[in-house]
């Protein structure tokens, strides 16, 4: 593991840091204020080569790693946080596909979503089933060539506009054992969206419930074999973690760079409030936190990139760098003081969008059972 960048590393972090300052900072305040997603966005980064960064050349990817992935998702969360996370789930179908994908599955739906000409998204979560997903009531039923989908999901990014959604349903008894998953395309009958949730952040992306109702869809849906769906599901997340580990560090270094620049024109007592030890030690101390998750982050998107397992470290890294968000965006409306507090500066923003980090891909308390039962359980 090397700690400085690659060429083409930094080259991909200084386009699409180029890219989300020039195209998205300029419709973050109104987009967010009227819930407003451009999927427009996404076919630019596309056009970029941005979408479809970890998958291979032959489905329209770029064939790179994840030590470049996060190169990318950091320097639009460091913008808004909403676009970082639909690239990460319009990212997740294509890691699937890619690695439990038949051939004519990966030709079908890789390569319009790694060229951002479609979008994704991942249904595991229900009302009954969040953290405990093992035991989601969605069911899925065979009939001849098609299996028959009933049931709600809840909490699904940008599911309103995903032209393909993996969909976790259960085909056989109680259970992760008992669970199978699925491509379901947009516009299938029977398949429909229900309510849109209202959001304390990320109100550019989209959260939504989706709703099956005998919705057929052809049997070749099925990915894998049956009863893959929760490790299908588990090695989804292990990415998801981190890319959302990584969409942390962008959130983090857009709130301290902003802290920064306050610190260094906002004057008191005569000088500026960065020459203040209260306030210099605050950002000393955010700048450390920062650089520690971005080491846990690297090492695992290192280990994945390298085909090591990776479970525990991508679980390390999301709840480090998502806590560390947190309290480094807290800290940054600390040190603008009152207009911290206001939505004339971006600190606060950051704070709302960081609280999500804490719970996406699964909640911190559960990546705290990941880490310790790889600690406490043999083999």
């Amino acid at each position: 593991m090397d700690f400085q960048e690659t060429e083409i590393q930094t080259e991909l972090r200084d386009l699409t840091r180029k890219f989300a300052r020039k195209e998205i900072l300029p419709l973050v305040e109104e987009d967010e204020h009227n819930e407003h997603f451009r999927p427009e966005l996404i076919a630019k980064l596309g056009e970029l080569g941005l979408t479809g960064i970890p998958v291979p050349e032959d489905f329209g990817g770029a064939g790179m790693g994840y030590q470049e992935y996060i190169c990318a998702i950091e320097e639009l969360a460091a913008v808004n946080t909403s676009y970082a996370i639909s690239v990460a789930v319009t990212g997740l179908p294509q890691v699937i596909l890619n690695l439990f994908g038949n051939a004519e599955q990966k030709a079908k739906y890789i390569p319009p979503l790694a060229a951002g000409q479609a979008i994704g998204a991942f249904a595991l979560s229900e009302a009954s089933s969040g953290s405990d997903a093992g035991s989601l009531r969605t069911v899925a039923k065979k009939e001849g060539n098609e299996y028959i989908l009933n049931g709600t999901k809840l909490w699904i990014t940008q599911g309103d506009t995903a032209s393909t959604v993996m969909v976790m349903a259960r085909t056989g008894g109680p259970g992760t054992k008992g669970v199978s998953a699925f491509i379901v395309e947009k516009g299938t009958p029977g398949f429909s969206c229900g309510k849109r949730e209202k959001k304390m952040g990320c109100s550019i992306s989209h959260t939504m419930e989706l709703i099956f109702n005998n919705c057929r869809i052809p049997a070749a849906n099925l990915v894998g074999n049956e009863g893959d769906g929760f490790k299908v599901a588990m090695t989804a997340l292990d990415s998801g973690r981190i890319t959302i580990a990584a969409t942390a560090l962008g959130v983090a270094r857009g709130a301290l760079e902003s802290a920064v620049a306050h610190s260094r024109e906002r004057e008191q007592f005569g000088k500026p409030i960065g020459e203040f030890q209260g306030v210099s030690f605050l950002l000393a101390d955010m700048a450390v936190q920062l650089d520690a998750a971005r080491l846990l982050v690297n090492r695992a998107a290192w280990l994945k990139d390298n085909g090591l397992p990776h479970s525990k470290e991508a679980a390390m890294a999301k709840l480090f760098a998502t806590d560390m968000a947190m309290k480094v965006t807290t800290d940054a409306v600390q040190v603008l003081g009152g207009s911290g507090y206001t939505k004339e500066f971006p600190v606060e923003r950051y704070m709302r969008e960081a609280k999500v980090l804490q719970i996406v891909e699964g909640t911190n308390q559960i990546q705290r059972v990941v880490i310790a039962r790889s600690l406490t359980q043999k083999g």
